[in-house]
């Protein structure tokens, strides 16, 4: 933990010509956006499904980082000495501050609780943001799982009809009608995977799981403020930075299907 204050402490030092008493909490947000930097390969690899435990891995290795964060702003001494970092502050209230230390100084739009309440505010932001993209991806996956299913019934149909004909013909079975009905016998053990209720199950989820991100303001106001900030940052970041894959993903989409009408 004191490599930690070390380290924020030598960030803060570097900002504080410009940022004054705030530099400690801008150093923790510059911080946290090397933290991720150094995990947006683990994150690119979880957005493509790489491996199965690679969506896990980002916020595993987090789970220590915030948890040094939290010790090193709840603790008045570390490793013998004084912790230097709990005289900073972000505006008016001190970086090792709860809600509730705002709520008995001043109360919620006292100079500390408004420090919160905008934190509270950038949070409620970002998960609003999460929330509309969750329900929107899970709108998109129900659609496309639906038409997959339309699509492997209408192969299957396609596939039969060709076998019936080929036996009324002569009783021989011709190639491509084979194929065919293999084509849709597979399509639809893909498609049927997914069935209506599933589909249901899925919308449904689609618009719970995203709200979950609102669960972040309760901790938010359980924790030290610096805490807090490490929060924001990198929930803005995880955000941020699907949103960026997903346009990435649909642009070179795009590229190729480009490329395809060209070759014909």
């Amino acid at each position: 933990m004191s490599a930690f204050t070390h380290l924020v402490a030598l960030l803060g030092r570097l900002l504080e010509p410009v940022l004054a008493e705030s530099a400690t909490a801008a150093a923790i947000v510059l911080f946290t956006v090397l933290v991720r930097l150094a995990l947006h390969p683990l994150s690119r690899a979880a957005f493509r499904g790489a491996t199965p435990v690679a969506g896990c891995l980002p916020v595993l290795l987090q789970l220590p980082v915030f948890f040094v964060m939290y010790r090193a702003f709840s603790s008045a001494e570390i490793g013998g000495t004084a912790n230097e970092l709990l005289g900073h502050r972000l505006f008016a209230a001190p970086l090792g501050d709860r809600w509730g230390d705002a709520l008995g100084d001043g109360g919620p739009f006292g100079a500390r609780g408004l420090v919160f309440l905008g934190l509270f505010a950038a949070i409620a932001a970002v998960a609003a943001w999460s929330a509309v993209r969750g329900r929107r991806a899970a709108a998109l996956t129900a659609t496309a799982a639906e038409a997959a299913a339309a699509e492997a019934k209408a192969g299957g149909r396609k596939g039969g009809g060709a076998k019936g004909g080929g036996a009324k013909a002569g009783g021989v079975k011709p190639a491509g009608a084979g194929a065919g009905a293999g084509a849709g016998a597979a399509v639809a053990g893909v498609g049927g995977v997914v069935s209506a209720e599933q589909q249901q199950v899925m919308r449904r989820l689609g618009g719970v799981l995203p709200l979950l991100s609102f669960g972040t303001l309760v901790t938010a106001a359980l924790v030290p403020l610096a805490a807090g900030l490490y929060l924001v940052t990198t929930t803005a970041w995880s955000v941020a930075e699907r949103a960026w894959l997903q346009h990435r993903k649909e642009q070179a989409g795009l590229t190729a299907a480009g490329a395809e009408r060209s070759a014909m």
